[in-house]
């Protein structure tokens, strides 16, 4: 029988507290998660006339900064930032609203690197699971800045890569930074058309922002599967 070092504690219970830890962990995310689309729900039926959004454009410069400062924060996050772009068009309208959330993406991504850099692996650990690492890794790695523009069309989000591009040594900001902000402007178009759609009825431009949005996830899933095999 092996024999156990004083203080040293069983395999199962290590192994049954990690899946307790991750059961934890994920079930406040799921209700942050859950909370923030209940606030985006309340947002769009309380803003059935546009009161709410007359008010937040009569903010002028202040509405403006604090949408891309919130932005920002939530990019930085594993929280869903749609309902946050569909509440900006709503607000400021097509081009600004779209303007303003890939700002915000954008900074995200900016602020990110340099925690990253100060913190290092610590908060990799706690944030970014092995899997992910890896894949991106190895895009980095064979391709360089294309490969990290192809690994930020896969399907893993955005706050993730952003973790563990910004934790190579490696890695220049210029490159980190303009992958970054490329690689959100599609999928951002296509969600502004699908709101153009629904919002005006139109179907042509449903029908092409559900194809953008469509051929964007198709190619992120096609190049991850490429790289499994």
């Amino acid at each position: 029988m092996m024999l156990m070092k004083r203080g040293e504690r069983p395999m199962a219970q290590t192994v049954g507290d990690k899946h307790k830890h991750n059961l934890l962990k994920y079930g406040w995310t799921g209700v942050i998660i859950a909370a923030f689309v209940i606030l985006i729900a309340a947002f769009f039926y309380f803003d059935r006339r546009n009161e709410i959004s007359v008010i937040i454009q009569a903010w002028g410069a202040m509405g403006v900064v604090f949408a891309i400062l919130l932005m920002t924060a939530l990019c930085m996050t594993p929280i869903p930032s749609e309902g946050l772009v569909v509440m900006f068009l709503k607000i400021y309208g097509i081009y600004e609203g779209i303007f303003l959330a890939w700002l915000g993406s954008t900074l995200s991504a900016l602020v990110i690197f340099f925690i990253v850099r100060f913190y290092g692996k610590t908060l990799m650990q706690k944030l970014i699971t092995p899997e992910r690492f890896n894949t991106v890794d190895h895009w980095v790695k064979g391709k360089g800045s294309i490969g990290l523009l192809v690994a930020r069309l896969l399907p893993i989000p955005a706050f993730a890569v952003n973790y563990i591009a910004g934790a190579m040594p490696s890695m220049k900001l210029w490159t980190y930074l303009w992958t970054a902000a490329l690689s959100m402007i599609p999928y951002y178009v296509g969600t502004a058309l699908v709101f153009l759609g629904v919002a005006r009825e139109t179907w042509i431009w449903l029908v092409l922002g559900a194809v953008a949005l469509i051929v964007f996830w198709s190619t992120g899933y096609l190049l991850n599967k490429r790289r499994v095999q």
